[in-house]
């Protein structure tokens, strides 16, 4: 892995932090004068993770899906300091896309006024509880296993939304720690549940993606499932 390395030559490095799947603040690990870091930010809201500074790098990237949930808008946006970056970019997207659909920035725009109603913190808060409420779940579920085990996430300080904030995450990155699961996403399947398989993050195959962010009728169908699937262990 690369480290605080000096690199000689043009080369961008894409940086996701909060990163997917595991959920933690990440840096990138390449400096010097020819780095060009885009940073993908699009898990960086409170609900997700505490947020310890506002994002503030060079260029940043973001998703609606990812705000509100809204996947079917497809609509995305970025935060460009670079003046001459940006008008690429735009030139980019008035070539590619011809431009948005007006029905579409309708539909974000009505959905953007209802998250900033008040103080602009009730849907984060909201958000939030529900994340946290599940990962605790799936914490406690799993502190029963020895099969099994997720992702280690601190407690940090939200400059937003205030005070120190426990771990909310969008996804339980679990891992299989017997040698004969090394195909862990066909462990969970046996189970009736749908996981992601390491290799779809560049991880070993003994990893698995749960999603967190679900409806509750599909969160409600995991819980008794993976209850079902540690009291099996030998």
């Amino acid at each position: 892995m690369l480290n605080n390395t000096n690199f000689i030559g043009d080369v961008f490095e894409f940086v996701a932090s909060p990163s997917n799947p595991i959920g933690d603040l990440v840096s990138p690990v390449l400096v010097g004068p020819n780095v060009k870091i885009i940073s993908d930010r699009v898990y960086y809201w409170p609900q997700y993770t505490a947020i310890p500074v506002p994002a503030n790098d060079d260029l940043m990237i973001f998703s609606f899906s990812k705000l509100t949930g809204h996947a079917g808008s497809r609509l995305g946006w970025a935060i460009v300091k670079d003046i001459n970056v940006y008008n690429r970019m735009v030139q980019y997207i008035n070539r590619a896309d011809v431009e948005m659909s007006k029905d579409t920035l309708l539909r974000a725009l009505t959905i953007l006024k209802v998250v900033e109603e008040g103080d602009g913190k009730k849907f984060f808060n909201f958000a939030r509880k529900v994340l946290r409420y599940r990962w605790e779940k799936l914490s406690h579920i799993f502190s029963f296993s020895k099969r099994f085990s997720l992702q280690n996430l601190s407690t940090r300080y939200c400059s937003y939304l205030g005070g120190d904030r426990e771990p909310s995450p969008v996804f339980a990155w679990v891992h299989c720690k017997r040698e004969a699961d090394k195909n862990c996403s066909e462990v969970f399947a046996e189970a009736k549940i749908i996981s992601r398989p390491g290799s779809r993050f560049f991880a070993e195959n003994d990893h698995v993606r749960l999603n967190l962010a679900t409806r509750q009728d599909d969160f409600d169908m995991l819980v008794p499932r993976l209850k079902q699937l540690i009291s099996q262990e030998v």
